[in-house]
């Protein structure tokens, strides 16, 4: 008995592919945020010797590339992923 024929797997969702993508986006500048606040508070929790050898500015630019990350590359993203108007 021969089985009924079946489509081919059309692979990955790319909608899902791309969901996990932003959130993974989201989550790293969230991640930057607040490791950039521990730098600069000083209760990072490293040894003392590594926070003497990060500068504060580090913290900063952490902090600011978190925010982009969280702000400005979603919406970029997902409008360069619209589908098309047909």
């Amino acid at each position: 008995m021969s089985e009924p024929d079946r489509e081919p797997d059309p692979g990955p969702d790319p909608a899902k592919r791309r969901f996990f993508m932003l959130q993974a986006t989201r989550l790293s500048g969230v991640a930057g945020v607040v490791l950039g606040m521990l730098m600069i508070s000083g209760k990072s929790g490293a040894p003392a010797w590594l926070d003497a050898w990060l500068p504060s500015w580090l913290g900063y630019v952490l902090i600011a590339s978190g925010l982009v990350d969280v702000f400005v590359i979603p919406p970029i993203l997902v409008r360069k992923w619209r589908t098309p108007p047909q």
